[in-house]
């Protein structure tokens, strides 16, 4: 009986709550597609465009935790995901920490990294903060250079110890981290952290004047992303072994951006998808000779027709063409019933 309860409270959940609407319903068929992925494709690439993928998704909804939800819009979002890879790497490496540790320090060093820089760029706005934190990568990389014995300069560090020997099991460890670390991130935005973080990002006179410290929410906001985006690059990091001045690069931080507003800003799902979508299909263009050298003009005016005719991003877009929100309770509602399935007002 104490089995069968929790159970049967689940499965009520799920009745009542996900099955109802399109977009949960979605979500529920996603996680168990990836859970089972490994029993329908064992081969090594296509595992490994799985995992380089889940491992950006975490990082792209990172991206989309501060500069969606808080307005504070980072073009160097890469700096924390290279801090936590080469935290994670040089324990490890020099060290011989074990890869279990390392990883979540590699994460406290980003974190760090993060309160520091959201600090430092408390009293910038606008285009002013997005060019402030690209400056940050480019320094540290700088940085690196100066000290090629600890960091191992422009070859980086190799020869780390993988957290599972076998690439299923990496799989599932990398799986399973998306998938907490992602809802964790939805839940935190969808609290009532997430809505003070829409108020501040929308007026933040406004919100300092209602008495919300803005600055310990916006600092919040930075180290927060920056503990994930870290906990994503420590997992590349011991996924490929190595770990490069690659991980720093403005490119890096620039593909964020377009995961995210591709997918759709403001909502962690929509970046998810954006990185589900968008570097599967770059990938495995590559395996096709004839068109390979083109994957990244196909991959832009994908983008580009994303945002011609999906300006909010391809979530969004879809969401709001199967579901209608009530507008006396804000209940989402599959767009085919009549009435709220919550208070039953006339949804026509």
């Amino acid at each position: 009986m104490l089995i069968l309860a929790p159970l049967r409270i689940a499965a009520s959940y799920l009745w009542r709550e996900v099955l109802p609407l399109p977009s949960r319903a979605a979500v529920l068929v996603f996680v168990l597609a990836i859970l089972g992925l490994p029993y329908l494709v064992n081969d090594p690439y296509f595992l490994r465009i799985a995992i380089m993928t889940s491992i950006f998704s975490v990082f792209a909804a990172s991206w989309d935790f501060l500069s969606s939800y808080s307005g504070q819009v980072s073009f160097g979002h890469a700096l924390f995901f290279g801090v936590g890879a080469y935290s994670s790497a040089m324990l490890n490496h020099h060290l011989g920490w074990n890869p279990w540790l390392t990883l979540p320090l590699g994460g406290g060093v980003a974190m760090i990294s993060g309160v520091m820089v959201g600090y430092l760029c408390q009293r910038l706005r606008g285009s002013y903060l997005s060019l402030a934190t690209l400056s940050f990568p480019l320094i540290l990389t700088g940085l690196l250079f100066l000290f090629p014995e600890a960091s191992g300069g422009e070859l980086g560090v190799s020869g780390l110890t993988p957290l599972v020997r076998s690439r299923v099991g990496f799989y599932y460890v990398v799986v399973l981290a998306m998938l907490v670390l992602n809802f964790g991130l939805w839940k935190l935005g969808d609290s009532k952290i997430g809505l003070i973080l829409h108020a501040i990002r929308e007026d933040e006179v406004a919100a300092r004047a209602s008495g919300i410290n803005t600055v310990r929410y916006k600092v919040m906001a930075f180290a927060v992303s920056a503990l994930v985006a870290g906990l994503s690059g420590g997992l590349l990091a011991h996924f490929i072994r190595s770990v490069g001045p690659s991980t720093l690069e403005v490119a890096l931080s620039f593909q964020a951006v377009i995961w995210g507003i591709f997918g759709g800003v403001a909502t962690i799902y929509g970046p998810i998808l954006g990185v589900f979508l968008l570097y599967p299909f770059t990938e495995l263009l590559s395996l096709f000779g004839s068109i390979s050298e083109y994957r990244l003009l196909m991959f832009a005016l994908v983008v580009l027709l994303v945002l011609i005719f999906m300006p909010e991003g391809i979530t969004p877009w879809i969401r709001d063409k199967l579901e209608t929100e009530c507008r006396r309770c804000k209940s989402p509602n599959v767009f085919t019933r009549h009435e709220c399935r919550i208070c039953q007002a006339d949804l026509r």
